[in-house]
């Protein structure tokens, strides 16, 4: 599981907690494919979700290592949301390998 943990500060749906748990499972169990694919198609149905911007971070920066495919996720989170202390120390820590 990512280490970005949230109470449903954001207002998400039922189905999206629902998604992002499997997307998380995903992660864990290495069915990376699947995972960017159920996340993107979250992000298609909401391009502001923070939750599964952070995961797709996370997906590309730890486990596809495409540094710079993760610090633009990381950076739209921050865009959305400055004060966002996980993504900015996210962002700085792809930063070093690009």
């Amino acid at each position: 599981m990512s280490n970005y943990t949230f109470e449903n500060t954001y207002g998400l749906s039922e189905e999206q907690l629902k998604q992002l748990d499997q997307a998380e499972e995903m992660m864990v169990r290495m069915d990376l494919g699947n995972c960017e694919k159920l996340l993107l198609s979250m992000l298609d149905e909401d391009d502001e979700c923070i939750p599964v911007l952070c995961n797709l971070g996370l997906l590309y920066g730890r486990y596809l290592s495409e540094f710079e495919t993760a610090i633009e996720y990381f950076e739209k989170v921050l865009i959305l949301e400055p004060d966002n202390a996980w993504a900015r120390d996210s962002r700085r820590r792809y930063l070093r390998y690009v």
